[in-house]
């Protein structure tokens, strides 16, 4: 079995034991707001405010669209509709697990956030649109393309941290979430290559 099986399989394993706990797990709950309250110290609010609109779902889908029409100018239609199926694919299952789980935003949070906590949207989003745009442009950049990346990433996470939009626990599920639908897009992907 190659890696991205072993990958698929562990990101499935850390969402499955997520959601059962934040569903069921008073001690667990107890725990993840625990730890929201230990790291957000304070609210910086326009810097993160910034970053959480620029990495705001319905805008990666734009810029997904815009993605997707470069490759189909160069000819690359398969990764084109690849591009666009694996976000819209990863948002249906977000949006789906969102009302499914219902879960509250924690206290505090900004009046301009609405919907469910679990899992994080803009985490979600970001994640496997990084894991796109790296599988797509990695050979021709390198590791500086995956440093880029990580720390856009990384600022899209503090950001919905610091705005106390979400959990920690909203996090790790949008990114276990966002590697599982990649890795299964990735998959069908390789079938039809």
């Amino acid at each position: 079995m190659n890696i991205n099986f072993w990958i698929s399989l562990l990101s499935a394993l850390i969402l499955i034991l997520l959601i059962f706990n934040v569903r069921n797990s008073r001690r667990f709950n107890l725990f993840d707001h625990w730890l929201h309250h230990k790291l957000i110290r304070r609210r910086d609010g326009i810097g993160w405010q910034i970053i959480a609109f620029i990495n705001d779902p319905k805008l990666l889908v734009v810029l997904d669209v815009f993605l997707a029409s470069f490759l189909i100018s160069n000819n690359e239609n398969l990764l084109a509709f690849w591009a666009l199926f694996t976000l819209g694919f990863t948002d249906l299952i977000g949006i789906f697990l969102k009302k499914w789980m219902r879960r509250k935003r924690p206290i505090l949070h900004s009046d301009l956030e609405e919907g469910y906590s679990f899992p994080s949207g803009h985490v979600l989003g970001s994640t496997v649109m990084a894991l796109i745009i790296w599988r797509l442009f990695a050979g021709q950049l390198g590791n500086r393309l995956l440093w880029i990346l990580l720390a856009i990433w990384l600022m899209v996470v503090i950001s919905r941290i610091s705005l106390k939009a979400h959990f920690p626990s909203d996090i790790i599920g949008a990114t276990s979430l966002a590697v599982f639908c990649f890795s299964i897009s990735q998959q069908l992907l390789l079938m039809v290559i």
